[in-house]
């Protein structure tokens, strides 16, 4: 067994997918301004962050699993230690069955109220194994099992706190999610061209121009729903209008138009993680700043 190999087949880089689990504790708890008075409700999100890592490495690992002998036949995916021959498929699945355990238990540990984060945990997993097997073979049903991902992942972090999570930022979220699903498929068709379809027949049924329409729309639905989120009058509530979060917008327009020119200039705007971890400096500049004038707001 190679540990290393093992590690890569987990995909840890991909965990940072599931820090949106974290936006209903920061989102919306502005109303309490010290950290300390919150302290368990950190220590649960923290718990139910844990048990999505552990559930998307568990679906990563059956995914790669299944898809051994169209990822040798992919330029990108033939390296994945699965189609590489570095993991075997036996250790593959006995990982993914340890990586379920783990989520469930750490699920349990985060609690969750109205609804229990084991629950959210459960039909995130469940609904992921499913588009393994069968729905990621369905055009447009693909990208919304991509974004029903994400809004599970916000849901259970406001489970986990104990906090009401706003409409606008669950759309935002909605918006958000099939922008960066249809960008991936984007990037795929450029990457794979004519023979797209000899990896995944679905890529043979989107087109470049389908695909760069409903990228503009959902950036546009995504920057409406995000701006109108900083300004309702429950955001204003518990932030305050001294510092408003509208400054944030901004940063949210650069950002999505910096990805967009990405994918259409094959720059490597298929990956959002690998963007979110410094494959791009000026996304990255941007993210940050986002981030820090995001806190700003919040804390003050």
């Amino acid at each position: 067994m190679n540990p290393a190999a093992l590690l890569r087949a987990l995909r840890p880089h991909q965990w940072v997918k599931n820090l949106f689990v974290l936006a209903a504790l920061i989102f919306a708890h502005g109303e309490r301004g010290d950290l300390f008075a919150w302290g368990p409700d950190v220590a649960r999100t923290l718990y139910a962050f844990a048990a999505f890592c552990m559930g998307a490495s568990a679906i990563y690992l059956v995914n790669d699993a299944l898809d051994v002998e169209s990822d040798r036949k992919h330029p990108e995916k033939r390296h994945r230690p699965i189609a590489s021959g570095a993991v075997s498929i036996p250790l593959a699945i006995g990982t993914a069955v340890l990586c379920a355990a783990l989520a469930a238990f750490f699920g349990l540990q985060a609690q969750g109220e109205p609804h229990s984060v084991l629950l959210i945990v459960g039909i995130y997993v469940v609904l992921n194994f499913f588009y393994s097997v069968r729905l990621k073979h369905v055009v447009l049903v693909d990208a919304f099992c991509i974004a029903a991902g994400f809004l599970l992942r916000v849901l259970a972090g406001g489970c986990a706190a104990g906090a009401q999570i706003s409409h606008w930022l669950l759309l935002c979220t909605l918006f958000l999610a099939l922008f960066l699903a249809l960008c991936k498929r984007r990037a795929e068709t450029d990457l794979l061209g004519e023979g797209r379809g000899e990896h995944r027949a679905i890529l043979l049924e989107y087109n470049t121009g389908f695909l760069d329409q409903m990228m503009t729309v959902l950036a546009a639905c995504t920057i409406v729903t995000y701006t109108m989120y900083t300004v309702a009058p429950e955001t204003s509530a518990k932030f305050g209008t001294e510092r408003p979060l509208v400054w944030t917008v901004p940063f949210v327009v650069f950002g999505l138009a910096r990805y967009m020119l990405l994918v259409q200039t094959r720059k490597g705007g298929g990956n959002p993680t690998r963007l979110f971890l410094g494959g791009d400096p000026w996304f990255l500049l941007n993210t940050l700043g986002w981030a820090a004038v995001a806190l700003w707001c919040v804390a003050g």
